[in-house]
């Protein structure tokens, strides 16, 4: 063999790689439903929607209370700072 050839696979062991992934794909399509025969009621309906808005609404002020208030505090501190005349001593 040269040394730039690749040496080549054998052939059982491709083989046997398509089979089993042709039986595992098989497997998770017979695993699917065909239908879903089922009835939600206006309360549990209701209940799914009011539990995804308070997670949105939770994730937003997650954002805003971990982002939005450091900024805010960074940029009053700032602002603050540049208020105070050259020369003038601040308290310690």
């Amino acid at each position: 063999m040269r040394p730039t050839e690749r040496p080549m696979r054998s052939k059982t062991v491709s083989r046997a790689f398509s089979i089993r992934t042709g039986i595992g794909i098989g497997i998770g399509i017979g695993m699917l439903p065909v239908a879903a025969h089922a009835y939600v009621g206006p309360g549990a309906g209701l209940t799914a929607i009011g539990t995804l808005v308070a997670l949105f609404a939770a994730l937003i002020l997650a954002i805003v209370g971990f982002v939005w208030y450091p900024v805010k505090r960074l940029l009053r501190a700032k602002k603050a700072s540049s208020k105070i005349p050259e020369g003038h001593e601040t308290e310690k």
